[in-house]
């Protein structure tokens, strides 16, 4: 008859070498969000017309736009163009964290199933 609140097998070594690699996990997750944080990400539209910088942050840091994209008579172009360029700057961004957290994890997508 196995005991109360025991694990069979041995499973509290296995749980205490769980829990370190747990740590040891999330530890280099932290540092690795913090590198990311430090990161800037540019992305164009238009040909170049519109650049966009993001940090890793997600935050948009830099706007650069080229002269001949601003038409007072067209100013739709212009916005679409930032939108473009913002979403992609920051779809990039998102590209270089799950990448980097993926070498972390092994694939677990960040979660954990308990």
């Amino acid at each position: 008859m196995a005991k109360r609140g025991g694990f069979p097998g041995g499973m509290p070594g296995n749980m205490n070498n769980l829990m370190k690699q747990a740590q040891k996990m999330q530890r280099q997750m932290e540092e690795t969000t913090k590198e990311l944080e430090e990161k800037e990400v540019t992305a164009a539209a238009g040909g170049g017309a519109v650049e966009v910088t993001v940090s890793g942050k997600k935050e948009v840091v830099k706007i650069k736009i080229s002269e001949e994209v601003v038409d007072p008579d067209d100013i739709e172009m212009l916005e679409d163009l930032i939108v473009a360029a913002t979403n992609e700057a920051l779809r990039k961004m998102e590209e270089i964290s799950q990448s980097q957290m993926a070498k972390i994890t092994g694939g677990l997508g960040g979660g954990f199933p308990f």
